[in-house]
Parts: C-alpha cells; sequence; structure tokens
C-alpha cells in the first residue's frame, strides 16, 4: 500500500492548486509518508515542500483510494490555512489560489472534486 498525505489549504473562499508538468494535471499538493512518519506531519511537509506555504492543520477532510502502477494508493487530506505566498517548488511548476465553485473545473481527477463538497463551509 503506498501511503500519502497532502492539503486543502484554504483561504477567503479560494484553494490551493498545484499543476504538475511531468503529469500535466492539477490536484492537491500532497506526497508519500516518510518513515515513522504521521499522516499529518507529511501532510504539512508536503504541502510547504511543494508551495513554500508552512501551514496550520486543521481536520481530516477525507480520503482517496486508487491504483497507482498495480499498487493501491491510499491519499488522506487535511483541510488547511497558510499565511504568505505560495510559489511552486520541487516538480510543482505552477501553483494557483481558486474560488472553490472554479477549482471543479480546473482539477484534474474526481477524486480531488469530490473532496471540496467534504470541506465544511466552503461548498463551491
Amino acid at each position: 500500500m503506498i501511503r500519502a498525505a497532502g492539503g486543502l489549504v484554504l483561504r477567503e473562499g479560494r484553494v490551493l492548486l498545484v499543476h504538475r508538468e511531468r503529469q500535466n494535471d492539477w490536484s492537491f499538493p500532497k506526497g508519500k509518508l516518510e518513515r515513522d512518519e504521521t499522516w499529518e506531519q507529511a501532510a504539512l511537509r508536503e504541502v510547504e515542500e511543494e508551495t513554500a506555504l508552512a501551514c496550520t492543520l486543521l481536520e481530516e477532510v477525507g480520503r482517496a483510494h486508487y491504483v497507482v502502477e498495480e499498487k493501491p494508493k491510499e491519499v488522506r487530506y487535511y483541510r488547511m490555512t497558510a499565511v504568505g505566498e505560495a510559489r511552486a517548488q520541487n516538480e510543482i511548476d505552477e501553483v494557483r489560489w481558486v474560488a472553490v465553485a472554479e477549482a471543479r473545473d480546473l482539477l484534474t481527477y474526481a477524486h480531488d472534486r469530490r473532496l471540496l463538497d467534504l470541506v465544511p463551509g466552503e461548498r463551491g
């Protein structure tokens, strides 16, 4: 099982999306857990590594399950807040703050779009 964690970083009715050039997709910042790392620690680390934002972690929003290269993958997502400006880092080539309602049109994957409906008070 591949374990990964990420964040729905929210600010003033907008959510932070990241673009990966290699996959040519728009999604939420996320990445694999390191050895002895909790889901929450991984979510905070991965968001910071991809967006340069040190976030405040709130509650778990939801989970996505899918298969990557014939291996099952679970991604746990957490609602987060942050101050400061996001900037693309590592494999991310673009970051964008998008109104929650408009994020559905930009997100590549259906499981990411479903997560938006699980965020309290942020339905678009």
